[in-house]
């Protein structure tokens, strides 16, 4: 958390700007403060701070989890991890947890907050640098049924470890997956390439159902982690321990797989060996 909906949240408004803020797009940085500086992986802080100041914000793209602003020679990126978030403001935001500042040409301040440090932060050249190792986008034409069956099939792992591999699809998280896993009706713990080409199918068009949803109603917001959206409010499983499922009335089981938390149903969705 945050993921693939609540980034793409954030990109559109950073895009289009919101009632608080205008669109960024356009706009130069005149200043760049760095505050905690091993939020950055590249490079240095001092010479992030030189090379940025001067480019000028000419888009915003989403990789997976990523935000990445083209900038007039360089790309940053930022993954936002378990807390991180983009705040836009009139002036220096004050708050404890703010680890990059972006200061720009229309007074407004670009500002990287992120409360548990795992965020991470990178000016480089050529963003494949950094994002050559992600699979393919959930929403990919790539990800025909087929394809989808034979990439899922081809690995012998459960279920819910194997969505959350970004090098396996971009963009999915704990609470998408489970959601996803419990529309198309699949166990967690399934093993992947015991599959089949209608299961597979089911599950690729699931997965695209939740994620959708979810950035139509501009993310989730959990706790003090993204603000704004209300998907939360839709979660047939997530969060949801102990509470009937909404389908069959069962109620709903957590249990841990790759050492994550994962909510199902185990009427709607029953584990075979």
């Amino acid at each position: 958390m945050p993921e693939l909906p609540e980034v793409e949240t954030i990109r559109v408004n950073l895009i289009q700007g919101t009632e608080n803020y205008p669109s960024i797009i356009g706009k130069a940085i005149l200043r760049a403060q760095i505050l905690w500086d091993r939020c950055l992986v590249t490079p240095s802080a001092d010479k992030f701070t030189l090379r940025i100041v001067g480019q000028t914000i000419q888009g915003i793209n989403r990789r997976g989890k990523y935000l990445v602003f083209q900038l007039t020679k360089d790309y940053l990126l930022i993954h936002l991890r378990m807390s991180g978030d983009i705040l836009i403001e009139e002036q220096e935001p004050a708050n404890k947890h703010l680890r990059m500042l972006l200061f720009l040409d229309d007074g407004y301040c670009l500002a990287f907050n992120d409360a548990r440090k795992f965020g991470r932060v990178w000016l480089v050249g050529d963003a494949r640098e950094i994002l050559s190792s992600l699979g393919p986008e959930p929403f990919d034409e790539i990800l025909t049924p087929t394809e989808f069956h034979r990439r899922v099939t081809a690995h012998n792992r459960q279920l819910k470890p194997l969505l959350l591999d970004q090098s396996f699809m971009a963009g999915m998280g704990n609470i998408y997956t489970d959601e996803a896993l419990h529309l198309a009706g699949l166990h967690p713990l399934s093993k992947s390439n015991q599959l089949t080409l209608e299961e597979s199918e089911r599950l690729l068009m699931s997965i695209r159902q939740v994620l959708d949803d979810g950035i139509k109603r501009n993310g989730a917001s959990i706790d003090w982690v993204f603000r704004g959206g209300n998907y939360q409010n839709y979660f047939c499983v997530y969060q949801r321990t102990g509470k009937p499922c909404y389908r069959c009335g069962h109620p709903i089981e957590r249990i841990l797989s790759g050492q994550r938390g994962t909510h199902y149903c185990p009427k709607c969705q029953p584990f075979r060996d």
